[in-house]
């Protein structure tokens, strides 16, 4: 019996000076999304099959998980990668703890995960303004 692969997990984490609420409407509501991350036809339901569209391509992902304003989980495939993006949203006295971790990347596949690293900085950026600036 062969002995599974280890994989990697990308993880970003940043404290925001706004209520889970408030950053869970900007990880669940399509229109919010598409303002930091991609076009897309999510939905917060389990199961639920949707994509992520930009111009290098798209990611086919599906709703593992959803427990409103606490946790959000799906699966991210593009490219030959298959992981999992966990977003976990912990009250603070101050806001959200936000932490995102998008596991599952194999040894073979250094430049996915080099190209997760540097993206998701972005995308963090991103949503930092967007969800400073929505009410």
């Amino acid at each position: 019996m062969t002995k599974p692969e280890a994989t990697r997990s990308v993880v970003v984490e940043r404290e925001m000076p706004h209520p889970p609420e408030k950053v869970w409407r900007e990880l669940t509501q399509p229109d919010l999304i598409e303002g930091w991350l991609m076009k897309n036809d999510f939905k917060p339901v389990v199961d639920h099959r949707f994509n992520f569209r930009a111009d290098w391509g798209g990611v086919d992902c599906q709703v593992l998980a959803v427990e409103p304003n606490k946790t959000l989980s799906y699966t991210w495939a593009a490219y030959g990668l298959e992981s999992v993006v966990t977003w976990t949203l912990t009250p603070t006295s101050t806001g959200t703890h936000l932490r995102m971790e998008q596991s599952g990347f194999r040894p073979d596949q250094e430049q996915a995960y080099q190209g997760a690293q540097w993206g998701w900085q972005g995308f963090f950026a991103a949503l930092e303004q967007v969800v400073a600036k929505v009410g």
